[in-house]
């Protein structure tokens, strides 16, 4: 169900609801907030964002416990402050990261006992006694998913956790899901204009689960901002500079940067920011969509908020829509 809601500063926010809860169609993503691996940060600067998040009626915050080896828990924690009980958080669980004399090694892990582990540690940090939602961060297909449900629920009923979510579920991986619909409050998945790969996915999960649909990477870590050109350039400590994150290198670049300049004149005739109009297309074409937006700052925030009080009409939608498939 989709609500508006207008806020002490003359626009609405939009929100929807499942069951009890009603989550601003705008996330705050706690990734960068880790401060690892995204560029120079500054937690002041993820603090003051925050502020910012909620004077504009944003009440949805996305954290993991792996971000920043639990830093981003931490900052959401200082900056939520006494506005906790106000809030919904969603933090995921399900990826273990290991340091040894080799480097790093990304281990996932559904495991009963993980998964409290995990949880507890999330609960210190946050300073909390629970979690709105707790999300299964990527499955390890070696527990079984009713191992991992029944946990779930346990933890539902001992009151340290509302809800419990999915993220990165694709294709005959959401066979398993289909005797638990209901069951799950989100499903977060990779989805924007410069990443369509998932499209069938998130939308399966909606329909079949009844999860309500979130994207990450929905900036294309920021490809669509219109800040970045075809010679981009990332310092040591910036994850984009390397092969993987395709938004920024090589053809997937150039194709990005055909999609900002189609996204230029909408953005111009409605007067707002490019990664605002980024943002929009997602609520547009996918209804009652939550919009995760990983945030370093409050002018981002401020930036990104502008895709609220418009809408695409069918023409900016289908045009988008068609640039953005085209390899």
């Amino acid at each position: 169900m989709l609500l508006k809601e207008h806020d002490k500063k003359g626009f609405a926010m939009e929100y929807v609801e499942f069951n009890d809860l009603k989550l601003s169609r705008i996330c705050m993503g706690g990734c960068p907030m880790g401060g690892y691996d995204w560029g120079e940060t500054h937690e002041e600067d993820f603090i003051e964002a925050i502020h910012t998040a909620l004077e504009n009626g944003v009440n949805f915050f996305d954290t993991a416990n792996t971000y920043g080896f639990g830093q981003s828990e931490v900052t959401l924690e200082k900056g939520l402050g006494c506005h906790r009980k106000d809030v919904i958080i969603q933090s995921k669980f399900g990826v273990r990261v290991m340091q040894d004399m080799v480097g790093r090694k990304t281990i996932y892990d559904n495991s009963p006992e993980y998964i409290r582990k995990a949880l507890e540690g999330t609960l210190t940090r946050l300073q909390t006694d629970y979690v709105d939602i707790y999300t299964i961060h990527y499955r390890d297909y070696s527990t079984p998913i009713q191992d991992v449900v029944d946990t779930l629920e346990r933890l539902k009923n001992e009151g340290k956790i509302r809800y419990y979510g999915l993220s990165n579920i694709h294709g005959e991986k959401i066979k398993e899901l289909l005797p638990y619909k209901g069951y799950f409050a989100t499903c977060q998945e990779e989805f924007s204009l410069a990443c369509r790969k998932n499209e069938d996915d998130i939308k399966a999960v909606s329909e079949l689960i009844g999860a309500l649909p979130m994207t990450w990477g929905s900036l294309g870590q920021g490809v669509l901002t219109g800040k970045y050109k075809a010679d981009a350039r990332f310092a040591e400590n910036d994850r984009r500079r390397r092969a993987v994150y395709i938004n920024f290198h090589g053809e997937k670049l150039l194709h990005n940067l055909r999609i900002v300049d189609q996204m230029k004149p909408i953005a111009e005739k409605h007067n707002k920011s490019l990664a605002a109009t980024a943002i929009r297309f997602i609520m547009d074409y996918l209804t009652n969509s939550i919009v995760t937006v990983g945030i370093k700052n409050a002018a981002q925030m401020t930036t990104n908020l502008e895709c609220l009080d418009w809408q695409m009409d069918k023409v900016e939608l289908e045009m988008l829509d068609s640039v953005s498939r085209k390899a």
